[in-house]
């Protein structure tokens, strides 16, 4: 078993593995853009930056694969993307999870989605060995993710919820600070475990 994870880790920056990767995430986000299509239809144009936060992640993952895939690190790009994919693949399936307690019913897609974001999460977790991430990286995604929080849950720019959850959409916007900021100390706590364990 530990052999197995053993290879398992030395093939998460193998190239057929990367490129696996890069093609999972690529298509994800694809698929997310299309799934925000009519949100971002009915969203002031000056905020829809702030407005598909899961495919938004995944894309700038993938490009974090892509530097791996020609042997290089950023570690900005990895921190926005390590947070992000972390923060918003927990998110979903949170939020999935808690319309279905509260009666939604659900559907494919939901398991579809909450499968997909489980595997964001999850991804965010395995390569956090290969981050260079320093501190004042883990700032700046700090300022645009708690901005964004402020913007979805002010603003009611939020990612779309069950109609069971809508009226608690204020305590999900704290409940989704808590995670923004769990998100940040997390990748940064594992960068600096995984740097000492070199």
């Amino acid at each position: 078993m530990n052999f197995m994870w053993k290879w398992f880790i030395a093939s998460l920056r193998t190239k057929s593995f990367l490129w696996m990767m890069i093609i999972i995430n690529f298509l994800g986000s694809v698929y997310g853009f299309y799934w925000y299509k009519d949100q971002l239809e009915q969203t002031p144009a000056y905020l829809r930056i702030f407005v598909p936060d899961s495919p938004t992640a995944s894309s700038l993952f993938t490009l974090v694969l892509i530097a791996y895939l020609i042997g290089r690190s950023i570690p900005t790009l990895e921190a926005f993307a390590a947070v992000t994919s972390f923060k918003y693949g927990v998110w979903a399936v949170g939020v999935i999870l808690a319309g279905a307690a509260l009666g939604d019913q659900l559907v494919w897609q939901h398991y579809m989605l909450m499968i997909s974001h489980g595997g964001m999460a999850v991804e965010a977790l395995l390569y956090a060995r290969f981050y260079t991430i320093q501190l004042r990286h883990i700032f700046y995604v700090a300022v645009w993710t708690l901005l964004n929080d402020l913007l979805d849950y002010t603003l009611k720019i939020h990612p779309w919820l069950a109609d069971q959850l809508e009226p608690y959409y204020i305590t999900v916007g704290w409940i989704t600070l808590c995670l923004s900021l769990f998100s940040l100390w997390l990748i940064y706590a594992l960068t600096k475990f995984y740097k000492k364990a070199r």
